[in-house]
């Protein structure tokens, strides 16, 4: 059994906002009752909802980088880590609420698993039900198991919301991909941290209460699912051998065809239009996009 005990090691947490200024103040003020030496960074992408001077008046402790446009998530929090001071650095979303202990078992978590780089906490949604946080597989992963097998550890990747790595280990790494814009730089993350040898850990005694996808709540559907692939295949061309991709394609543009093909037979029998022309245009985008992603 894991020892929880207190902890004097200290922790730098980094928050990338982005027109998410009500879920953020929440945020700070649930992570200022939780026990435990830390620092806050609120990274801000240029947001239009006056974030940065809402969080100046009720957080002035709360360290604050405002960037004049929107970096993305992975290039965003960059700009925190080389200021960061604590022995392990938790990335967090703002669309979150810590358990008042929560930091403090995740820390001591590792310090009890040496052998684990970064950690994911467990996720649940604000009705209290579990978020599906832990994946054992990344995107594409059932053609890429020569590309994986020397990965350490068993598990793949954690949910971005909430993250505590070693620090030293994500500075020795370079951070964040920045390729990435949004999606895909957690699992990329992860994969590098596997590559040097460290496990990625599943920590169920911190639990984060999550509401998910706030940054992309103007954001249409069809836009989130371009981002998705952009991400994805960004993913699959750093880290999987040509075949692999090819495969992976494949599949994906069959997928997609049987898809339209199916929704065409029963366009006539919808209940819902506008979702059903919704999908047609999802598996569309994903066509082309497929077809233009890899040559």
């Amino acid at each position: 059994m894991t020892t929880i005990k207190p902890t004097s090691k200290k922790v730098s947490l980094i928050i990338v906002s982005y027109n998410t200024c009500a879920y953020l103040l929440a945020c700070l003020a649930s992570l200022k009752k939780a026990q435990g030496e830390k620092e806050i960074f609120v990274v801000d992408n240029n947001s239009s909802d006056n974030t940065v001077e809402q969080v100046k008046r009720a957080f002035p402790e709360v360290y604050l980088i405002k960037n004049h446009t929107n970096l993305g998530f992975g290039a965003a929090n960059n700009r925190a880590l080389p200021l960061c001071q604590g022995e392990y650095v938790i990335f967090l979303n703002p669309d979150t609420l810590l358990k008042n202990d929560t930091i403090e078992k995740a820390v001591n978590y590792m310090e009890n698993h040496p052998e684990v780089g970064l950690g994911g906490a467990r996720i649940l949604n604000p009705d209290g039900s579990l978020q599906e946080s832990v994946s054992y597989r990344y995107p594409g992963g059932r053609y890429a198991k020569a590309e994986t097998s020397n990965l350490a550890g068993e598990i793949a990747c954690v949910l971005g919301a909430f993250m505590i790595a070693r620090r030293k280990l994500i500075e020795d790494l370079g951070g964040f991909d920045e390729d990435f814009f949004l999606y895909g730089e957690d699992e990329d993350l992860c994969w590098r941290i596997r590559e040097r040898g460290f496990k990625i850990g599943y920590i169920p005694e911190a639990e984060v209460i999550h509401w998910g996808g706030a940054s992309e709540r103007a954001t249409l559907p069809l836009e989130v699912t371009r981002k998705k692939i952009l991400a994805a295949y960004t993913f699959y061309r750093k880290h999987y051998r040509p075949e692999t991709i090819a495969r992976i394609r494949h599949r994906e543009r069959l997928q997609a065809y049987w898809r339209l093909f199916s929704l065409s037979l029963t366009k006539f029998f919808t209940r819902n239009p506008a979702r059903h022309m919704e999908k047609k245009l999802r598996y569309r985008l994903i066509l082309e996009m497929t077809e233009r992603t890899i040559p």
